[in-house]
């Protein structure tokens, strides 16, 4: 995409801007810091960034790189958005060299679902065969 370059390496990775933005959201509000590096250090990561290396937009993947990926933390900065970078990101992700060959990908969303069906992501079946424990307030000191 013209003026924007995607990298997978970790030292590109804007881990105060990854953090202000991720920690504001509401799928992880409040997630500590040192948290989100630790999550990000153990996934493989990609982050989109302008010409003078901002990042602008992230996401990671939490994957074996063999049979199963989990998508999570996808982002494009507010004042980025509606220049196709959240399509291009996802597109490079799914198509990615090691991301080929797995059985499962999965994410949660409750806004995007539109931008991901573009990519092949469909609603879970059969959902009985999933379970969680879901603890959506850790961050907060929610049990």
């Amino acid at each position: 995409m013209q003026g924007y370059r995607i990298s997978t390496a970790f030292e590109d990775m804007d881990l105060d801007c990854i953090h202000q933005f991720i920690s504001q959201g509401y799928w992880a509000k409040g997630v500590p810091r040192e948290t989100l590096d630790k999550a990000i250090r153990n996934s493989f990561c990609f982050g989109v960034f302008t010409e003078s290396n901002q990042q602008v937009a992230f996401a990671r993947l939490i994957t074996d790189k063999a049979t199963f990926a989990y998508l999570a933390d996808v982002f494009v900065l507010p004042e980025y958005r509606g220049n196709g970078i959240s399509k291009w990101l996802v597109s490079e992700i799914v198509s990615h060299s090691e991301l080929q060959g797995l059985r499962r990908v999965m994410l949660a969303t409750r806004d995007a679902h539109g931008l991901y069906a573009q990519y092949g992501f469909k609603p879970i079946e059969p959902v009985e065969n999933f379970m969680q424990i879901w603890n959506p307030g850790v961050y907060q000191g929610d049990d």
